[in-house]
């Protein structure tokens, strides 16, 4: 699996061509009430809509005119849900939301960056993390982080930041034996394609399917409504 959003992480806008168009129905859920939607799932000979997966939600975006409601993966494919259909073999223009995108590459790296660092200060291997609309969630295998272990991997973090370490996409073939030399929790049952690798210069490699920024330096903190100097937070959960 290696679609263009995985290839180029930056493009925003992208042409391509209907493979099929084939009805379907998508399951959503506002305000505590669910809808069920009819619609399309259109899949194209390529795509810069991030499929979800690697705990990274799908991004959002256009095609043609038509929003684009959600996108999945199956096997080689990507999914795109939308409510209007789409001529096999006609030419589309997709447009990316780039907002919800660089937030999710921002916030994904930053989980990298943030289990590589606990991982090598302090042997706390990341059991799980999930990736929110205000903020994510990193959970390590210890019961607790003492106050100064805290602000250790918050001034480490913040170091490697303004360092302006490099974050670099690979793809290697499936049995290539630098993939043993990664971190992994393996490869879905239905992957195919090349195996993508995410490395932070002279800090991490771990094998990943979603998209990235290029530095680390692109892991700034958003403003909101004033300027001022900010930095990573972190909070220990008992």
């Amino acid at each position: 699996m290696a679609f263009k959003c995985q290839r180029e992480s930056w493009l925003q806008q992208f042409t391509t061509r209907v493979v099929s168009c084939c009805p379907a129905e998508l399951s959503t859920e506002t305000g505590g009430k669910k809808e069920i939607l009819q619609g399309y799932h259109v899949i194209l000979e390529d795509t810069i809509l991030f499929p979800e997966g690697g705990g990274q939600p799908d991004d959002r975006g256009f095609i043609n005119d038509t929003p684009v409601l959600r996108v999945t993966r199956q096997g080689p494919d990507a999914l795109h849900f939308i409510q209007m259909p789409l001529e096999p073999g006609s030419e589309v223009q997709l447009v990316l939301d780039w907002n919800r995108r660089f937030d999710h590459m921002q916030q994904h790296s930053g989980q990298h960056l943030i289990t590589a660092l606990a991982d090598l200060m302090f042997g706390f291997k990341t059991t799980s993390w999930e990736l929110g609309r205000l903020r994510s969630t990193i959970e390590l295998d210890t019961p607790s982080m003492a106050a100064d272990q805290v602000a250790a991997l918050e001034q480490s973090v913040n170091e490697k930041i303004r360092a302006r370490v490099p974050v670099v996409v690979r793809e290697l073939a499936v049995g290539d034996p630098d993939i043993e030399l990664v971190r992994s929790r393996g490869l879905p049952d239905d992957h195919t394609g090349p195996v993508r690798i995410i490395s932070i210069e002279g800090i991490d490699a771990n094998m990943c399917c979603g998209t990235h920024v290029s530095n680390l330096s692109d892991l700034q903190v958003r403003y909101w409504g004033r300027l001022g100097h900010c930095s990573p937070r972190f909070e220990a959960l008992d």
